[in-house]
């Protein structure tokens, strides 16, 4: 039986850029390319036409950059995840993109195999981040950590427990096995832990439970790495 291909967009700026990267994607099977576009708003334009798995995309483009388009396919719910490309590594602009529900980072620097795995992890919607950032997102929260200063704002403990089983990659199904709670119930902890700390996606969790000191990365993971490891 036929294995369902990744359905991906290129949102760049940078022909020469775009037409390498097609070539790398063009040399696996399970990845098809199905548009392209030298800024966001032309992406969005044929994304509404033809749908897209995965979105590559640049931080820095003219009419609209990254973050905004990044915001217009969540606020649009086209489902699309979205997986920065870049050669940025400074931190507003990389955290941006992580705020407006971007699932990973890249740098173009990366290697063909590292791209390729980062396109079939968000795919499966999970995050992933190269070493860089996860070492600059390590930094932001060894300078960041504060405890929580509002308790109306704390998260339970059961809710801080759920949160690190997150972090750990485990499912709904698979955290209320553990639990000995119902699928439901998890998925309501899920929702309510998101409001609590007004996070809008999977990597606003992590990021999270990472500055405030719910969740530390094991010291021994290998990389690549996402923040924490890669996935929900």
């Amino acid at each position: 039986m036929e294995t369902k291909k990744i359905k991906v967009m290129i949102a760049d700026d940078h022909s020469l850029f775009r037409d390498g990267l097609k070539q790398l994607l063009r040399m696996h099977s399970g990845i098809e390319i199905t548009g392209e576009a030298v800024n966001g708003h032309d992406l969005l334009k044929k994304l509404a036409e033809t749908p897209a798995d995965v979105i590559l995309t640049d931080i820095q483009m003219p009419v609209m950059d990254g973050a905004a388009l990044t915001r217009e396919v969540i606020r649009r719910k086209m489902g699309s995840r979205v997986l920065a490309l870049s050669t940025l590594q400074r931190e507003e602009p990389i955290l941006k993109m992580l705020e407006a529900g971007a699932l990973g980072y890249v740098s173009k620097t990366a290697d063909g195999e590292e791209i390729i795995e980062a396109i079939h992890t968000v795919y499966r919607s999970k995050p992933y981040f190269c070493k860089t950032i996860t070492e600059m997102l390590t930094g932001i929260v060894a300078r960041s950590y504060q405890p929580p200063v509002n308790p109306e704002y704390s998260l339970s403990e059961k809710e801080k427990e759920i949160m690190r089983l997150i972090c750990q990659e485990r499912t709904s199904k698979e955290i209320a096995d553990r639990l000995h709670l119902s699928k439901r119930t998890v998925e309501g902890y899920r929702t309510r832990i998101m409001d609590k700390i007004s996070a809008k996606s999977v990597a606003g969790v992590i990021r999270y439970a990472m500055e405030k000191g719910v969740y530390r990365k094991p010291v021994d993971s290998p990389q690549p790495l996402s923040a924490p490891q890669r996935g929900v």
